[in-house]
């Protein structure tokens, strides 16, 4: 410590104020600890990149974007409509306001807790100290008795690509734009660039997909992602795999795949193509702590990383999912209080807001089979859904996977509209390992999407309703 240098004692800090930052505030607040939240932004920063330009401004996109694209098609359901125009400054206020609405809640919660917002970066000087640093005022330096690192992470750049905030935009520079360019190009075929290149093909735009492996959404199973790509092509996006982008000018971006290099129409490229943890500029080795290659800090079940400090959300192994984040809040929170708890992600759901949705929890046919497991996997369509008729939606299906031997419920992959809200219900039977008995005999709603689970379980015991009977399973449960 300097001389003369006066460290301001913090009882519990949290540094990060995405959703598991502001989670894990809270929960330490309810535990009785006086906690102060420091975030670069101050209270600005609130909600963090999920909630101020990423997951909530996105979905109020597609949201928007989605009921232009209805407007189209509702001549099928013999409603002649005509959609006039795509006011996008008009959008993008309604958009703003739906997040400003749900970031001054947040901070109304932190003041009830009595939580402290402090602005500015944080940086380690010590195993239980550091410095909290604000462009707009002295330093502060604190002495702390625990502290969650929530910092979440970044869009990964391209050094052809660099980003200009014009022509060349990152995920969150394309959410904000104020008009709907006439043609578009996304580089990245995951689930951020589907998002936004789908948005953006349903609000007017001519868009181009670049994807460098052979198929869009590649980390997902094969099978879950053909609707996807089906339905891409009837929203007319072209979708070039196997290709790479090398730079853009005047319009235009250069591609390269296996039969060499050309061009394409792009007035604005979007690079989606990743995110990188902030764990880079924490001074990690003052305290002691060490990153692995991908910038991600290894954690124990209870989410410390040293026995005063803890580490949740982007930053650590695991998909990068904000309901990751939030669960894992609260068990740092309640660790570094002294109650003994771990986080244990036997059932993490992860979703896609493409068209059609992909809502997964849970392991894969091909997963189970990895483990050891003898899997039977079992899928009711969407076209055989009533509800799903009435909607005017027929492309996805339910699938089940559940062990063969005592007939749990290992998975559920769901791809269709709303797959979204539906997977909750799968989550929740992996989660309490429930068979396949449990969720058929469970009566659903009729007529509701939810009953594709029901159907699915059915079918899977070899006792399909809406759908032909299966070949016949060796063990039989009729």
């Amino acid at each position: 410590m300097v001389v003369g240098q006066i460290e301001d004692p913090l009882d519990f800090a949290v540094v990060g104020a995405g959703p598991g930052g502001y989670a894990a505030a809270l929960r330490a607040a309810q535990l009785g600890r006086k906690v102060t939240l420091i975030d670069r932004d101050g209270a600005d920063g609130v909600g963090g990149v999920c909630l101020r330009v990423g997951c909530i401004p996105s979905k109020a996109l597609i949201e928007a974007a989605e009921l232009a694209q209805r407007t189209r098609d509702a001549a099928d359901m013999g409603i002649d409509a005509t959609l006039n125009a795509v006011d996008m400054p008009r959008i993008q206020a309604w958009k703003g306001g739906v997040v400003a609405g749900l970031t001054d809640g947040v901070r109304r919660l932190l003041k009830q807790a009595g939580a402290e917002i402090a602005k500015g970066d944080f940086h380690f000087t010590g195993a239980k100290t550091g410095v909290i640093a604000a462009d707009d005022g002295q330093p502060r330096f604190v002495r702390f008795e625990d502290l969650v690192l929530a910092t979440g992470s970044r869009p990964v750049t391209l050094g052809d690509l660099p980003t200009n905030d014009k022509t060349i935009l990152n995920s969150t520079g394309a959410l904000t734009l104020d008009r709907v360019p006439k043609t578009m190009a996304v580089i990245g075929g995951g689930y951020i660039g589907l998002e936004i290149g789908t948005a953006f093909a349903k609000l007017g735009a001519t868009v181009t997909i670049i994807e460098a492996e052979s198929r869009v959404l590649p980390t997902m199973d094969a099978h879950l992602t053909r609707p996807v790509s089906r339905r891409l092509k009837a929203l007319g996006i072209d979708v070039k795999l196997g290709t790479r982008a090398l730079g853009h000018s005047r319009g235009k971006l250069a591609v390269s795949d296996d039969r060499g290099e050309s061009k394409i129409s792009a007035e604005v490229v979007v690079v989606a193509v990743g995110r990188r943890p902030n764990t880079d500029d924490l001074g990690l080795n003052v305290a002691d702590l060490q990153t692995d290659d991908a910038g991600l800090l290894a954690v124990a079940e209870d989410r410390r990383v040293a026995p005063h400090i803890a580490a949740i959300g982007d930053i650590t192994p695991g998909r990068a999912l904000a309901h990751k984040a939030t669960a894992e809040a609260q068990v740092a929170a309640e660790a570094l209080c002294g109650r003994n708890t771990a986080f244990v992600a036997t059932s993490v759901p992860a979703v896609v807001f493409s068209d059609p949705e992909i809502a997964t929890v849970g392991l894969s046919e091909t997963e189970a089979k990895a483990e050891g497991m003898d899997p039977l996997a079992a899928r009711f369509p969407l076209a055989a859904s009533g509800r799903g008729r009435t909607i005017n939606a027929g492309e996805g299906f339910v699938e089940i996977i559940a062990d063969k031997a005592d007939e749990r419920v290992l998975g559920v992959h769901i791809v269709g509209p709303h797959a979204s809200e539906l997977i909750a219900e799968g989550t929740l039977a992996v989660e309490m390992g429930a068979s396949l008995e449990d969720l058929a005999l469970t009566i659903h709603p009729h007529p509701t999407l939810s009953e594709q689970v029901a159907e699915a379980a059915h079918v899977a015991l070899g006792r399909p309703i809406h759908i032909s009977a299966p070949k016949k399973r060796k063990k039989s449960t009729a």
